[in-house]
């Protein structure tokens, strides 16, 4: 139970709030070991060597090492050393990664995914909208509306769009590594609480409370509750965590929503979230509700965690609490993701930080899944096999699994607003032709597409400020989501939860009126 609460939430009961922090540490660092002069230094292939006294050769029985300097090798002052041929291979190695890196990179650059001409055909579909961050011309696709117009009206005349170049917007994968690596600066100071779920499992909330460790974060009050969804391998990226840090600045109260076991969350029982089973995430959107009774309830989900946004939209429905929501980059096709592959500098750096997670509950785990295979898996889709259908109590199918996993298997009946910011040249998602369902922006009044020639994987980068027009944009959409709301109230003259004086009420579930996106 939280501190301060008198009445436990019926979902879920927050266990305990303790201070937390970021530490960003996606790479081993690799110790250099320096010889102490005068003294002997190992050799790689010969072990220790040991030096002479001055005046005195080599025995004749132990020929010198080819690791020893030339003149310790009976060999004049300033000759060339002998290289072996092993280091001969090891440095065109070296060199061949090198070239084979940026190969890919260099292609990562000039190849446009899929049939050029049928994406110039999609990418002309839509509204158009004119930015000045070397993106081009950005489009969006939606159902005509009345929110749909006013959407338009509210990035036209938003600045969000209209960001500084960045030099390097023809390079996803450059942008794909600088998301993935790059810290935030500052270092943001977080809250954490502890959520029981129903089977005692356990989920975390981090508070973010500022980069300076200023306290509070969780109070009360009309500022809308902005809910972080990381991406399904649970890296809290930095471009995350700028963006919970620039709603902060903008009056949200941005928390961090962390799976099972993942970030440091405990893992008490030996099982873990699907990619697309909702049912935690609702157990913290009713928690929330509980805390924030009077507040707007907002969601935004990056990369893959998209696919456990969007199952919980469609699943819940119209009962699903939230007030609005968006997908930075989401995954829309979760199966035909994974057996499609992905860049391997995109795959490997969360397959390693996964492994590195789980590896701290294998005993646990060893009751329910097989060990070696999961720990010993070379890619995302060995790792989800053998986490959730290779199982000893209840193995499943690799179709079975996706069948109730798949991110839009209910997307019919979502009824929030949803923002999907999407790059044509997004190297993780895939081509456009074959991983954007444009058919369901075009029938559906509540899935917005706001689609980008370039922008790369969750990067969407410009100079200066921020960093990141895509971080504007989605804040740009909650703000003109919440006009929108206050003038249909207005209009319609729907009473409003009073804000502060007299007896807390609970008010009414929040839901979307039809009318809103006719």
């Amino acid at each position: 139970m939280a501190v301060g609460d008198s009445h436990p939430p019926s979902a879920g009961q927050s266990l305990a709030t303790c201070p937390s922090r970021f530490t960003q540490s996606p790479w081993p660092l690799l110790a250099a070991s320096h010889a102490v002069p005068g003294t002997a230094s190992p050799c790689p292939r010969h072990g220790p060597t040991a030096r002479p006294a001055p005046g005195q050769g080599f025995p004749s029985t132990a020929p010198p090492s080819l690791c020893e300097p030339a003149e310790h090798r009976g060999l004049p002052a300033g000759a060339p050393a002998m290289v072996s041929p092993e280091g001969l291979v090891a440095a065109a190695a070296v060199l061949a990664g090198l070239g084979l890196l940026a190969w890919r990179l260099w292609a990562g650059r000039l190849e446009v995914p899929g049939d050029s001409g049928k994406e110039e055909e999609e990418e002309e579909e839509g509204i158009p909208f004119i930015t000045e961050d070397g993106s081009g011309r950005c489009r969006l696709l939606c159902k005509p509306s009345a929110l749909a117009q006013h959407l338009v009206r509210s990035l036209g005349r938003s600045a969000a769009l209209r960001g500084g170049r960045w030099p390097w917007s023809r390079w996803p994968r450059l942008q794909m590594l600088r998301q993935l690596l790059q810290p935030p600066e500052p270092e943001p100071a977080v809250a954490r609480e502890l959520l029981q779920l129903p089977d005692a499992g356990l989920v975390a909330l981090d508070w973010l409370v500022g980069p300076w460790g200023a306290a509070g974060g969780c109070g009360g009050g009309p500022s809308p509750v902005l809910l972080l969804i990381p991406n399904a391998a649970g890296k809290v990226t930095g471009e995350l965590l700028r963006l919970g840090l620039r709603a902060l600045e903008r009056g949200f109260v941005p928390v961090i929503f962390n799976r099972r076991g993942h970030n440091g969350c405990p893992l008490t029982t030996p099982r873990l979230q699907p990619f697309g089973d909702p049912g935690d995430l609702r157990e913290a959107v009713t928690y929330l509700r509980y805390r924030h009774p009077a507040a707007p309830l907002l969601a935004v989900s990056e990369g893959s965690g998209s696919g456990l946004l969007l199952a919980y939209l469609g699943e819940s429905g119209s009962s699903s609490r939230l007030a609005a929501a968006a997908c930075i980059s989401p995954v829309f096709r979760g199966r035909d993701w994974f057996e499609a592959g992905m860049p391997l500098l995109y795959e490997w750096p969360l397959l390693l930080h996964l492994k590195r997670g789980l590896s701290r509950y294998v005993g646990s785990l060893t009751e329910a899944v097989d060990a070696d295979r999961l720990l010993g898996s070379r890619s995302l889709r060995e790792l989800e096999e053998a986490l959730f259908c290779r199982t000893k109590s209840r193995p499943t199918s690799w179709e079975a699994y996706w069948e109730r996993n798949e991110p839009l298997r209910d997307a019919d009946e979502a009824a929030v607003p949803v923002l999907c910011l999407c790059s044509a040249d997004d190297p993780v998602r895939g081509p456009p032709a074959r991983s954007l369902p444009l058919e369901l922006f075009r029938s559906s009044p509540y899935f917005f597409l706001l689609l980008t020639p370039r922008g790369g994987h969750c990067g969407f980068p410009r100079r200066g400020s921020g960093r990141c027009w895509g971080h504007e944009a989605v804040l740009e959409y909650f703000r003109a989501m919440a006009e929108f709301l206050r003038a249909e109230e207005r209009r319609k003259g729907l009473p409003r939860a009073r804000r502060w004086g007299g007896p807390a009420v609970e008010p009414p579930a929040f839901t979307w009126q039809r009318s809103y996106t006719r």
